[in-house]
Parts: C-alpha cells; sequence; structure tokens
C-alpha cells in the first residue's frame, strides 16, 4: 500500500486488492499528475476515505475484509460525497444497479480499455471540481458561494460577482486556457465591450497579485497561483 501527501484537487484514492494491478493503475494515474493513494482491502480504503480529500476514487468491487459496493455505501451514509468509479469483473445490469444505487457514479467491467478509464475518471474529476464551492488556488482557496480568496496567509479577500465568476470559471479547469471570448460569453454573458475579460483579470490581479490569472500570449488566459 501507498500513501502519499499532495493537493486534494489531485489526489486519487484506489482500492483494489490485487497487488500487480493496484500497482500498474497507481503508477498510470501518477503519470497523469495524480497523487495516488493504494489500499489493499476495503476496511483500509474506507478509513482513508473517510479521513482524506481525494479528487475521485477507483474501487474494486470484489474486495477482502470489506466489499466495495458496501465500501461506497457506508461513504455515503457518512456524508462522503467524492465521486467513485466501480471495477468488476462482474458485468451484468443487476450488478452494475447494485454499484449505482449504492451511490457510485461510473461502473466499469473488467478487462478494461486504459484509454476509456483515463477518460472516465477524468470526467468524475471535471464534475467534483464542476459542483465544489471551494477550490484550489495553488496554496489558497476560492470560496465561490462566500466570494472570497483565502490567501496562503490566511488573510480574506472579498471579491465581487463578476471578479469571482471569472476566477471560479478559471480555476474549475486549472490547466485549461480560456480564450477572451469564450470568457466574454461565459462569464459575462456576450457583453460587448471586447476589453471587459481584461478590465476584471486586471481587478483580480490588483487584489490578489500579479500571478493570480497567467496571460498565455495569443491565446487567452489560464488560472495561475496566489
Amino acid at each position: 500500500m501507498a500513501e502519499t501527501s499532495g493537493p486534494a484537487d489531485r489526489r486519487l484514492l484506489i482500492v483494489e486488492d490485487d497487488r500487480e494491478l493496484g500497482r500498474m493503475l497507481a503508477e498510470l494515474f501518477t503519470e497523469q499528475r495524480y497523487t495516488v493513494d493504494l489500499a489493499l482491502d476495503g476496511q483500509r480504503g474506507l478509513h482513508l476515505g473517510l479521513t482524506r480529500a481525494y479528487a475521485a476514487m477507483v474501487v474494486d468491487r470484489g474486495l477482502p475484509v470489506l466489499d466495495g459496493v458496501e465500501l461506497v455505501r457506508r461513504l455515503r451514509l457518512r456524508g462522503v460525497t467524492v465521486p467513485v468509479l466501480v471495477l468488476s469483473a462482474f458485468g451484468t445490469v443487476d450488478d452494475r444497479i447494485s454499484g449505482l444505487d449504492a451511490g457510485a457514479e461510473d461502473y466499469l467491467v473488467k478487462p478494461f480499455d486504459i484509454g476509456e478509464l483515463l477518460a472516465r475518471v477524468r470526467a468524475l474529476h471535471r464534475r467534483n471540481l464542476d459542483q465544489a464551492l471551494l477550490l484550489p488556488l495553488g496554496a489558497g482557496w476560492l470560496d465561490s458561494e462566500g466570494q472570497v480568496v483565502r490567501l496562503p496567509t490566511g488573510e480574506d479577500v472579498t471579491l465581487s460577482g463578476q471578479e469571482c465568476r471569472l476566477l471560479r470559471t478559471l480555476a474549475v479547469r486549472p490547466r485549461h486556457v480560456h480564450t477572451r471570448d469564450s470568457l466574454r460569453r461565459g462569464v459575462f454573458e456576450g457583453a460587448q465591450a471586447e476589453s471587459i475579460v481584461d478590465t476584471y483579470v486586471y481587478y483580480l490581479r490588483g487584489k490578489l497579485g500579479p500571478d493570480v490569472v497567467r496571460t498565455v500570449r495569443g491565446v487567452g488566459y489560464r488560472v495561475g497561483e496566489l
């Protein structure tokens, strides 16, 4: 079993009792820039799921000590809402229904295609970020409900509604470069002034520092760090 530290928005829990498969999956997702924790049985997976924050979980169904479906059910009963993909050798409709009814968001039957597994976990990760009220900004956080940024120093900076919407749009997809036009249409509801995005980036930098939003020359903007 491997446990590592890293930001919660890129931390993945894999619960798999097949040591060789578990090690392969851990290496695979580490190459995709996730921080990976690997548990070899359901009880350890439950402990980690209850005590650490994750972007997503990949859980084998046929686990020792605690079955994967029961693991998901117990996490949901304890209020853990992290999206879960269940891996299983059982592919009947009833098996898939039981996994989804327990609270899993997705179900993938073994043997599986590696590309499909990666794509499904990326989709779960995006869904988790889309629904999150707290989003990481380097060593700080954006509270999109309270329209407040918590700086690494512990200081809180209040944003306007438009500033918050712009920063949240960037933070939800931290490695994506947004064009000015897509931000103008998506954040500012198609405002006519082409300079409106640049204006609000200027406001954000004035409040939070020059690196909070990075310019990608010739393309647009992406989220930076506080």
